[in-house]
């Protein structure tokens, strides 16, 4: 039974609804995949409360292998008393039945029973979403030239959704709350885990920004190393399209990379140095056809988004204003505009990769000009 026809489904259980706490149980069952727990509620014509307590004999007709975990786990676990620890902590979640849930995610084939979620969760289904993943050890060009692209988007309604990690991850997150675009933030752990720790405000602003950050794991949950290759099916699974900034050929962006073909959504690429190798990757998914992308012009060809045309969306900060009018008093080398507009080296630069994806300044041999 297909995953569209789930959301359709009217279940025959208490008022009409499931209730929650199974959804919850289901949730914590943490060495039981997602495809297997979907499986298992539609086979059960997407009554969760047959699902969860089923026997063996009523599984006799059921095509999927059945864990050895599922039965031991869930003897283990009373719903009535996870539901009541989720919401002594204040956590709150959506089921897979309610119209809010993430629509574009409901079309993957292991969407997740529930999510836990904090802050607007309405977020999630922008018609722009746009995923960014790529590598945690970034080097600095890609980071800029990321912020670079995602600057171009500036007060429109795309929507980026990205895993809140190191490096790229979190330079997409901090790239839209600076130009006023909301983000999804999709973590491996419970939200009761603020990991990495170094990354705590950037959960605060993203929630204050609008956005949302989300989770499939329950309270209590760590960030354990197998939970990431899950996160990541969230991250494409929510999007329209992935953008992959650096990747090495091993790598988490590399299985985001094939989940974003999985889902049938488009799949795009930022080069970079191909002396880099973390732009391994990058290659190997150009040469095997995604797109090749150096602006948000780019990407708006790609998922034929039109919001660019309109002028508005691509006016400049206070910030780049003064650096472009430093630039057009003389012609200045790094180190001369830095003086003058006393920004940090990576915020500069930045600045002068918006600037220059905009059409507005060029660099010849180190020196920066205004585009005639």
């Amino acid at each position: 039974m297909g995953s569209s026809k789930a959301v359709q489904q009217k279940l025959k259980t208490e008022n009409g609804l499931a209730p929650d706490k199974y959804f919850v149980a289901f949730s914590f069952l943490a060495e039981v995949s997602a495809s297997f727990k979907k499986n298992l509620y539609e086979y059960f014509d997407f009554d969760i409360k047959r699902a969860w307590q089923c026997d063996k004999n009523d599984l006799r007709e059921f095509e999927h292998t059945v864990p050895r975990a599922f039965f031991e786990e869930r003897d283990k676990i009373e719903p009535e008393k996870v539901y009541e620890k989720v919401q002594k902590m204040g956590m709150r979640f959506i089921t897979c039945e309610d119209a809010k849930y993430p629509k574009l995610l409901r079309e993957i084939p292991d969407y997740p029973l529930l999510l836990y979620y904090e802050g607007d969760l309405e977020a999630c289904n922008f018609n722009k979403a746009l995923a960014v993943v790529g590598s945690r050890k970034a080097s600095e060009s890609a980071k800029c030239a990321l912020s670079g692209i995602i600057s171009e988007f500036q007060n429109t309604d795309v929507l980026i959704v990205s895993g809140l990690a190191y490096g790229i991850d979190a330079t997409a997150h901090r790239a839209a709350l600076d130009n006023n675009l909301k983000t999804v933030g999709t973590i491996a752990s419970g939200l009761d885990f603020e990991y990495p720790s170094t990354n705590k405000e950037l959960y605060r602003q993203i929630k204050q920004g609008g956005g949302v950050v989300i989770s499939e794991f329950p309270p209590g949950s760590p960030p354990v190393s197998h939970h990431f290759p899950i996160r990541n099916r969230i991250v494409t699974g929510s999007s329209y399209g992935t953008l992959v900034a650096e990747a090495a050929l091993k790598s988490g962006a590399m299985i985001s990379a094939n989940l974003t073909l999985e889902h049938n959504r488009e799949l795009m690429c930022m080069p970079g140095a191909i002396s880099n190798p973390n732009t391994a990757g990058i290659y190997k998914l150009l040469k095997d056809g995604a797109h090749l992308v150096t602006s948000a012009s780019d990407v708006c060809d790609v998922m034929g988004w039109e919001i660019l045309k309109d002028e508005s969306a691509a006016k400049l900060s206070d910030i780049e204003k003064n650096v472009l009018e430093i630039i057009g008093r003389e012609n200045s080398l790094l180190d001369k505009i830095q003086q003058e507009c006393a920004l940090d080296t990576q915020r500069l630069m930045v600045v002068l990769t918006t600037l220059e994806l905009h059409g507005l300044i060029k660099q010849i041999r180190g020196q920066y000009f205004i585009s005639r």
